[in-house]
């Protein structure tokens, strides 16, 4: 074994390629060509002197040694960054990349004006900020920190719960003013809603009233998306009543282009929590990123 071909290079390039699977996209995430990744792993192989990855034309996967030696190059890794990590905090400033994930329309909403914020704190830290309504695997994809909506299944992953998202039922008040405004769930199937796509369960409304059993008014597709931004801009033109969440419309119920509707009605809240990798936290940027969004988060619109 030659020890002294063991670099932390290639190291972190073989743990990259282990969580992506993929040559490509570890090369094209950290700006190299796909070239210079196959080398680094074949060097690490070669020094070593077992195979780390079996390679076909259609994927890319761990053989035993390669499994084994993936948890342990983790862990020098990471312990890497920390030693890092507290060097820098000797001089108070925190520096590196965090990568964070988040559902699209929150992000641009509100959480890109947070990570402003932070960074214009931390101007040494950079922040790879990456929005979509699509679940990441944050191990996978390299993401540090994920903010979610919604229930979580990722038993492996730490989190903080921020609290739960209120929703109530909104249209514009051009809409209202032409087709009426509703006294009563029932007369919602009377009406356009715009309902997202990629929601399960949107095909009906389920709307909460205190002290009363839940009414559950059928949902007709007339019209259907799958972006949160999309859904708001539908509300503004009139396109019908939507179940949204607060905090994506509260500036045009301020500005009154929008009104609550059915008020007493509301449908589910939906829970806010933020996602990262068991380890990662210990990090001082990431750690501070993580308090400096729970502490933001707490105070949006419609947060309980």
């Amino acid at each position: 074994m030659d020890r002294s071909a063991i670099t932390l290079e290639r190291m972190r390039s073989f743990v990259r390629v282990a969580e992506r699977g993929s040559l490509s996209s570890v090369a094209r995430d950290h700006g190299v060509g796909q070239s210079t990744v196959t080398r680094h792993i074949a060097e690490l192989e070669q020094a070593l002197g077992v195979t780390l990855l079996n390679r076909t034309t259609r994927r890319i996967t761990l053989t035993a040694e390669g499994a084994r030696y993936l948890d342990d190059a983790r862990t020098i890794l990471r312990l890497v960054d920390e030693a890092a990590d507290g060097a820098r905090s000797a001089a108070d400033r925190l520096t590196g990349t965090v990568r964070i994930s988040c559902t699209a329309a929150l992000g641009v909403r509100h959480v890109a004006d947070i990570l402003f914020a932070f960074q214009d704190r931390h101007p040494g830290v950079c922040i790879d900020f990456r929005l979509s309504d699509v679940q990441v695997d944050l191990v996978r994809d390299a993401v540090d920190v994920a903010i979610r909506l919604g229930t979580l299944s990722d038993s492996s992953m730490q989190r903080k719960q921020i609290g739960v998202s209120r929703r109530i039922l909104v249209a514009s008040k051009g809409y209202l003013d032409e087709h009426g405004r509703p006294d009563e769930p029932a007369a919602l199937v009377h009406h356009a809603i715009v309902r997202m796509s990629n929601v399960t369960g949107s095909d009906r409304l389920v709307l909460h009233r205190a002290n009363s059993e839940p009414s559950i008014v059928p949902v007709a597709d007339r019209l259907l998306v799958d972006h949160g931004l999309a859904a708001r801009q539908a509300i503004m033109m009139g396109r019908g009543i939507a179940p949204t969440h607060l905090w994506l419309v509260n500036d045009l119920l301020e500005a009154g282009t929008v009104e609550q509707v059915l008020p007493d009605y509301l449908p589910e809240p939906v829970p806010l929590s933020i996602l990262f990798v068991p380890g990662r936290a210990r990090l001082n940027r990431i750690r501070a990123l993580i308090d400096a969004l729970h502490g933001a988060l707490k105070g949006l619109p419609g947060i309980q």
